[in-house]
This record gives structure tokens, sequence and C-alpha cells, in this order.
């Protein structure tokens, strides 16, 4: 039931049996904080279903990039459910975000730091 999940910075044992799907397509939802509770089956050791908090958040800057990381963890019994990254950064004239957790999914993003975002504009001709 667990997982190595060496994707993230980190090295680290997962446990698959608390959530319905791994890594759901988020599309552009992005999470700094919080948990992705739809997709949270049960704590796969106490077998409760209840609260996920947040333990072990670090921020760290890396060549511009700032990452945030947490774990997920069972309310009752400190399971850890997923370990949770947070990146964003600024490329040029965007704004990159991204998201990778088993419990909240996977997904990225990018705004335009101008005023009008020139992939949105229409063609002249």
């Amino acid at each position: 039931m667990l997982e190595d999940y060496s994707v993230l910075r980190f090295s680290f044992k997962m446990c698959n049996g608390c959530v319905q799907k791994e890594y759901p397509d988020r599309g552009n939802t992005c999470l700094e904080n919080g948990s992705y509770l739809m997709n949270y089956r049960c704590c796969a050791s106490c077998h409760q279903r209840d609260f996920v908090l947040i333990s072990n958040k670090a921020t760290e800057d890396e060549d511009g990039e700032e990452i945030i990381t947490y774990d997920h963890v069972c309310k009752n019994c400190d399971h850890v459910v997923a370990r949770h990254e947070y990146t964003f950064s600024v490329v040029d004239e965007y704004q990159e975000y991204t998201m990778l957790c088993m419990l909240c999914g996977k997904a990225e993003d990018s705004i335009s730091v101008l005023p009008d975002d020139p992939r949105q504009s229409a063609p002249l001709f």
C-alpha cells in the first residue's frame, strides 16, 4: 500500500489507501495550502474519516522559485496521507504555478503579469 514518491524533491513513502484517486488532474487549480477532501477516502491506518491536518510545512526559495511543501496528516492517528508540493515562479512575463500531491492532485497554471495577456488577444487579421 506504500509507494515510492520520488517525483518531489524529497524521496518519501506515502500511503495510497487513503485517497480515492491518486494524483487527480485538477486542471489549473493549484493549492498553496489546504486539502482536497473530496478525494479523501479515509485514513488507511485508523479507518476514520475526519479532518486532514497540515504539518511539517516548509518554504524555500531556490533560484527564484518559491517551493512550499507540507504533509497531509490524519487528525486522529498522525498517519501521513500525502506529501504536498506547490511551486511559484516568474518566467518572462508570466507567473507560473504548479502543484503535485497524491491527495490534492496535479495542476499547473500560468498567468500574465501584464494588464492584457498577449496569449488571449485576438489576431488582427
